[in-house]
């Protein structure tokens, strides 16, 4: 599978899809003055494991640094992701 992360802000949501259009995972934000608030992530149980959190995320914060926007992650595993990813580290709202 060679999945796809796609800007949903309809639904103020990223979303993980595979190669057949089938939602695999979705990170949920609330965007407010420039920041935005990465609040709730989840990958699809049978996907689990297999490194699609990671790919959502980094698809993510890679449209939040291409918008100029800062983020502000609430949900545990986006801030674990940064954590294990410094270099992501400049995107984080004061």
């Amino acid at each position: 599978m060679n999945p796809t992360v796609r800007y949903r802000p309809s639904r103020s949501r990223y979303e993980l899809v595979a190669d057949d259009d089938t939602r695999v995972g979705l990170l949920d934000y609330r965007e407010e003055a420039g920041v935005v608030t990465m609040w709730h992530t989840e990958v699809d149980p049978g996907h689990g494991g297999q490194g699609y959190g990671g790919i959502l995320v980094k698809g993510a914060l890679d449209d939040v640094r291409a918008r100029g926007l800062k983020v502000r992650p609430t949900c545990p595993f986006v801030v674990r992701y940064i954590e294990r990813h410094p270099e992501q580290s400049d995107l984080l709202a004061p």
